[in-house]
């Protein structure tokens, strides 16, 4: 049978310590009774056993010494290097950072390409660039001076690439309507014409290789005389040009 002890207090025989049971013994403070020692020093083991802190409070998280707070503590939904964690504690994806350019490739060529062929022909025009993201758009401007010689109803044609796809056309044009620069003192019935093209693509490649842009120029009509393209207008600048602009396209 349990005997009771009922006293107002108990000191230490010696003055300085007192002990509670022996080692392996389990006190227990009952239900209902309380245990205040909110005018003590409360001294707990070095490692605390298990135990649910949902009553804690007032804690500063500045005492955090060591170790990394999950994620999934901070907030809702789920944390990735695409979302953000907001003010209401929920991770949402990150805001649209579309239209930042992202680099910018140029490319310049001072060497002219004849072509006498109805095949379409590289010219000397061309320009790598490998995108940082499959989602990057990457817009493309260019411009060659071309010209054709000794016919003239030639039909030259011109085109942009992207390695082996094809992203525009100009097809069969004419100089003889065409504004451009004329020399028509040569034989009758033939011409030397010119004319600026100009080409602006905007390409989705959906990759992050090194992707190559140039163009091409073909011969439309007749092979007696040649086209092709008048990069330099001779002084030394170059009138053939290609730009690459990455675009942050999320």
């Amino acid at each position: 049978m349990a005997s009771v002890l009922k006293v107002d207090k108990l000191d230490p025989q010696s003055g300085t310590a007192l002990e509670l049971g022996t080692s392996g013994d389990t006190i227990s403070v009952p239900s209902g009774a309380t245990l205040d020692i909110s005018a003590s020093t409360l001294t707990p083991p070095a490692t605390m056993p298990a135990s649910s802190g949902i009553n804690l409070t007032a804690l500063n998280a500045t005492n955090l010494g060591s170790g990394t707070v999950p994620t999934a503590r901070l907030g809702t939904g789920t944390a990735s290097s695409s979302t953000i964690l907001y003010g209401d504690q929920t991770y949402k994806a990150e805001p649209g950072g579309g239209g930042k350019i992202l680099q910018v490739v140029t490319a310049t060529t001072t060497t002219n390409a004849n072509i006498t062929t109805d095949t379409f022909t590289d010219t000397t025009l061309t320009a790598d660039i490998t995108p940082s993201a499959t989602s990057s758009l990457i817009f493309v401007c260019c411009q060659q001076t071309n010209f054709n010689s000794g016919v003239l109803y030639m039909k030259p044609a011109m085109r942009l690439l992207r390695d082996s796809t094809q992203l525009f056309t100009t097809g069969y044009v004419s100089p003889s309507v065409l504004l451009g620069w004329w020399d028509t003192s040569g034989v009758s019935g033939t011409t030397n014409g010119g004319y600026i093209q100009n080409m602006q693509v905007m390409d989705s490649p959906s990759s992050t290789s090194a992707l190559t842009y140039k163009t091409q120029m073909l011969n439309g009509n007749d092979t007696s005389g040649y086209c092709g393209t008048q990069n330099n207008m001779g002084d030394g600048v170059s009138a053939g040009f290609i730009t690459l602009m990455e675009i942050d396209g999320s």
